[in-house]
């Protein structure tokens, strides 16, 4: 099943979500069909609040980024209660965009490495120091779980430039080659 992108204005994107366990209904399937809706809507990141569900759990594949860098070729990775808990000083800027925010792109400053654990979809632990842009993808898609979007990360000078357009994508006024709602 394709799910539809929960887009900006609900708020089910500004919920903090919740830890789940292995007996969460239909675990398998939920993660199969959000890798379906990722692959349809041509995106790198998925986190549960973008399909209406606020628990901890999210989806990456960096594999579109592959030619450039071949480690990333078989990135497609599900987390499950992540926690970051250590960040790099060391920051970049990287243009951003978000599923749930059709057409917005900005410049976003993040750690340019992360040390987190998490649970696989065996619910096998982890504990790992991410770089690069898997840092990146996992560091957006968890603050997802947290109740953040990207735009909150923007300077307050560059959200204000940019409160018509995030009206608009509240108030429907948006096109995307995806299912949304």
């Amino acid at each position: 099943m394709i799910y539809p992108i929960v887009i900006y204005g609900s708020q089910t994107l500004r919920n903090k979500s919740e830890n789940i366990t292995p007996e969460y209904p239909e675990l398998k399937k939920l993660i199969d069909d959000m890798f379906l809706t990722l692959d349809e809507a041509s995106g790198v990141g998925l986190a549960a609040p973008q399909i209406g569900k606020n628990i901890r759990l999210f989806i990456v594949d960096c594999t579109p980024w592959a030619d450039d860098e071949p480690e990333l070729a078989d990135y497609r990775k599900v987390f499950i209660n992540a926690e970051i808990y250590e960040h790099s000083e060391e920051t970049d800027l990287f243009n951003e965009g978000c599923l749930s925010l059709p057409g917005l792109h900005e410049d976003v400053r993040r750690p340019i490495a992360i040390r987190m654990r998490w649970l696989d979809e065996n619910f096998e632990e982890h504990d790992e120091l991410i770089e690069g842009l898997p840092a990146r993808v996992i560091q957006h898609e968890y603050d997802h779980l947290e109740g953040k979007i990207f735009t909150d990360r923007l300077t307050p000078l560059r959200r204000n430039l940019l409160k018509s357009k995030m009206i608009k994508l509240s108030n429907g006024k948006y096109r995307c080659a995806y299912k949304t709602k």
